[in-house]
């Protein structure tokens, strides 16, 4: 079989091998329900206990803040639908970005079509930035919450969040941030961003699929989705997932030790690529902002090329292309249109990210597949 070149880091990661070693006991001896009182309950109340102060540590907060969910998307939903419903306010207004992933861009579309609340949809600029400036001018009176990402998934765009924290807090507005795809890559310490909610999701730091967390600032207001068994402090019911939570906090606490020696690894690898990429096809170009960039991510348009079809012809190459298909055609990414990349670039566009497997002789002959392939 042959060796795939795997740079698709951004849609999701393996779980880390130290990550899996601290699940396995989960599979077996630790299986108890953590609300039980018995020893088998207190024994995997301790694990939940544990992985809760890993999450906290990487964020910077206090265990009390962290309510672990299901992964981003659910983390996405409780932030925003459960911030409008705790409000009660009625008209409300919510405030994102023209660049967000869609589970946030879809949570917003159904709250712009029901009655008594409406979205403002802030522009970005050519690299995919929000300028907070425009955030000051969408601010109205009902306004209830703003919600911008930390990192763009896409292009890797960094969101200057503090800055548009700020903004919303002078107004006692609440913010929300998903950081699903920075969280493990770059500090997102909440004190720091200054936000009051925020998104993780697990499978994008080496982490298993199906667990996430949600922090939520203490004191802010915010309502649960679902009703039942009072877990996660009455924040969340269902049985908790002990083995989920167990790897995201095992991969927090290595993110947290490990976070500035991965970046380097990272970035070296991501502009050892471009560099490569550069020499070899002619005028590619990058997506994204020049520095305000994940370490990993490296968005480029190959002029006069069809990504999708580009990478079908690269099976050994796993990465993405900068459109979807929409009734068997081709279509550039919202998050491209939004930036105003032309339609043509757009859909030349492959996104790369590496991450911590990745090795010099895997972007080299990826540079040299593509190349290849674009000059046949």
């Amino acid at each position: 079989m042959e060796r795939t070149i795997y740079l698709d880091y951004n849609a999701t990661t393996p779980i880390d091998p130290r990550v899996a070693e601290v699940m396995t006991p989960l599979l077996g001896p630790v299986f108890g329900n953590p609300s039980s009182a018995h020893g088998p309950g207190r024994e995997a109340r301790q694990v939940v206990d544990r992985a809760r102060g890993e999450v906290a540590g990487l964020l910077g907060c206090s265990i009390e803040e962290v309510l672990f969910t299901s992964g981003g998307t659910e983390s996405n939903n409780h932030a925003i639908l459960g911030t409008l419903k705790a409000s009660g306010r009625r008209p409300a207004h919510v405030i994102t970005s023209a660049v967000e992933h869609p589970a946030v861009t879809e949570v917003c579309a159904r709250l712009d079509a029901s009655s008594g609340c409406s979205v403002t949809t802030l522009p970005v600029d050519r690299t995919g930035m929000v300028d907070p400036a425009e955030l000051e001018r969408a601010m109205r009176p009902e306004t209830v919450l703003v919600t911008v990402m930390h990192a763009n998934n896409e292009v890797g765009t960094i969101q200057p969040i503090a800055e548009l924290a700020a903004v919303a807090r002078e107004r006692a507005v609440i913010f929300h941030t998903d950081a699903a795809q920075s969280v493990g890559k770059v500090p997102a310490r909440v004190d720091e961003l200054g936000v009051d909610l925020l998104s993780v999701a697990g499978h994008k730091l080496y982490a298993p699929k199906g667990v996430g967390a949600l922090y939520v600032r203490a004191g802010t207001p915010l309502h649960n989705l679902m009703v039942g068994a009072g877990h996660e402090a009455g924040r969340r019911p269902g049985t908790e997932n002990l083995l989920g939570i167990t790897g995201l906090g095992a991969a927090c606490r290595l993110a947290a030790a490990e976070l500035e020696e991965r970046a380097a690894h990272c970035r070296e690898m991501r502009d050892r690529l471009w560099e490569a990429l550069r020499d070899r096809v002619p005028g590619i170009v990058l997506n994204g902002h020049q520095d305000r960039r994940l370490p990993n991510t490296l968005s480029v348009a190959i002029p006069g090329a069809d990504a999708r079809d580009l990478l079908a012809r690269l099976p050994g190459l796993a990465a993405s292309p900068g459109s979807a298909c929409h009734s068997g055609e081709a279509e550039p990414s919202a998050v491209l249109a939004a930036m105003g990349v032309e339609r043509g670039l757009a859909l030349g566009t492959v996104r790369f990210s590496t991450g911590s497997g990745t090795t010099a002789e895997d972007v080299d002959l990826a540079a040299e597949l593509v190349a290849g392939v674009q000059g046949t």
